[in-house]
């Protein structure tokens, strides 16, 4: 006991929690961000490296919002570092408000590009199946990288009215006492940045997947029913086999993007309860915050687990920093 009470003195215990065993509650939540950081940080390295060694990922253009969206998530986790020293008691130098809002900030800017960049990917999956012919010249590369800058140009935009008094972020402060009891959530605040990024891009990601399966459902019906009627041609065969890739690489990111969504839909459900002050708990502000950040870390899993070549560019990856050791 008397070590946990050492441990203790150096835990800053998040505000509202205090009626609860203190010193547990304390230990538990530095444990669970200090392992979210190593992870977020440590996965989101292994996808850049693995994109920059395995050539064959750059061949579809969704590979530059997959590495937009691991650099966000990178800095996510390294972000995290903060309110991991704040729990351990080391001063950043830095009045704690000030902390406070450049955090929340930071991390509201680069959830925003994950979102944004998962309704761009759902985009150009559509325009790939719906116009193949005239899909190259749609989407260049000089188009691609205009589009990631304006996601991070809008996403830094739309969240500076918090600086001007205009409601927080996103973020529940429940790591700085100065964001729970006086950075408060405002409902037209919320309400501007529901209308302006959540509701558009839950309906892009939407409207685009839906119709991306529709499409690949009536393709397959066609197929099954030519096969049906000439079962020795070959040409058929030969659509089929050129329609899957397309059909499982939207399979992959339309897992990404659900999961995303169901990990950040209680954090957006809480903070629009909190913005209208109908619910204010304190362990419910950590839990749905910190479910939600964590989703950098599943990006990284799911990707691994559902494509090929990213496994194989993993692969190979791990051949050559074990060879060089």
């Amino acid at each position: 006991s008397s070590s946990v009470m050492n441990i203790s003195e150096h835990l800053s215990c998040p505000l509202g929690f205090g009626h609860y065993n203190a010193v547990d509650i304390c230990i538990l939540e530095t444990v669970v961000i200090v392992l979210l950081t190593f992870l977020i940080i440590a996965g989101n390295l292994t996808v850049i490296f693995v994109f920059h060694c395995a050539p064959l990922l750059h061949h579809y253009t969704t590979s530059y919002f997959i590495q937009t969206m691991a650099y966000a998530d990178l800095f996510v986790g390294v972000s995290c570092l903060v309110p991991t020293l704040s729990l351990l008691h080391y001063s950043t130098g830095v009045h704690e408000s000030l902390t406070c809002q450049v955090f929340g900030y930071i991390i509201s800017v680069l959830k925003s590009v994950s979102m944004a960049c998962l309704a761009c990917i759902s985009v150009d999956r559509y325009l790939a199946i719906t116009k193949p012919l005239s899909y190259n010249q749609l989407v260049t590369p000089c188009r691609l990288r205009l589009c990631i800058s304006l996601i991070w140009i809008y996403s830094c935009l739309i969240f500076l009215p918090s600086f001007f008094g205009w409601g927080k972020p996103g973020y529940h402060g429940d790591i700085f006492e100065w964001c729970a009891t006086s950075w408060l959530t405002n409902a037209y605040f919320t309400g501007f940045i529901v209308c302006l990024l959540y509701a558009p891009a839950a309906f892009v990601i939407c409207f685009t997947y839906f119709h991306i399966f529709k499409i690949c459902r009536q393709h397959t019906k066609e197929i099954s029913d030519r096969r049906a009627r000439f079962p020795n041609q070959e040409g058929d065969a030969a659509g089929e086999s050129g329609h899957s890739p397309d059909r499982r690489y939207a399979m992959v990111l339309f897992r990404i993007t659900s999961v995303f969504y169901v990990l950040w839909l209680p954090y957006i459900i809480y903070f629009l309860l909190e913005s209208s002050r109908v619910l204010e708990n304190p362990a419910l502000s950590f839990l749905t915050t910190w479910l939600a950040i964590s989703n950098s870390f599943c990006n990284c899993v799911i990707y691994s687990l559902s494509n090929s070549v990213f496994r194989l560019g993993l692969r190979r990856l791990s051949e050559t920093i074990c060879s060089s050791c």
